[in-house]
């Protein structure tokens, strides 16, 4: 219907759908999504991807013992609930890439980054996408 209708991003955040707490959220998928489309696209989430390719600090938000079951190579660990102390070990003169499992994380990491003055950007899809991009490369 929105796209019958001409709807934007911004239309499908602020859509009222039926709620009923038996089947669903107050929030609905479609709500989410169009509130993540719309933070890319005012610049409230800057993304970056796995191939980027750039000199970027990987900085990985998620706790040590998540460490113990995959890790990206070269990244530096933060755990999001020690980011505000940590300041001070980031470079302010290079792009941060943040990565947790799924991106949560890493949003409010890097939204805590950019209050602070940093250059940074989440990686989208986490390392839920690194595995499936390496899944489809092998």
């Amino acid at each position: 219907m929105a796209i019958q209708l001409g709807g934007t991003f911004y239309d499908l955040e602020e859509v009222e759908l039926c709620y009923a707490p038996q089947f669903g959220s107050a929030k609905s998928p479609v709500n989410f999504a169009g509130m993540v489309a719309a933070d890319v696209l005012r610049g409230d989430m800057p993304l970056a991807h796995w191939n980027a390719g750039d000199n970027a600090l990987l900085l990985d938000v998620r706790q040590p013992a998540e460490l113990a079951v995959e890790q990206a190579p070269g990244a530096v660990n933060i755990p999001l609930d020690q980011l505000r102390a940590r300041l001070g070990e980031l470079p302010r003169d290079r792009a941060i890439h943040v990565i947790c499992r799924s991106g949560q994380r890493a949003y409010y990491a890097t939204r805590i980054l950019l209050q602070n003055g940093f250059k940074a950007r989440t990686i989208s899809g986490g390392m839920l996408a690194r595995t499936i991009l390496a899944e489809e490369i092998h």
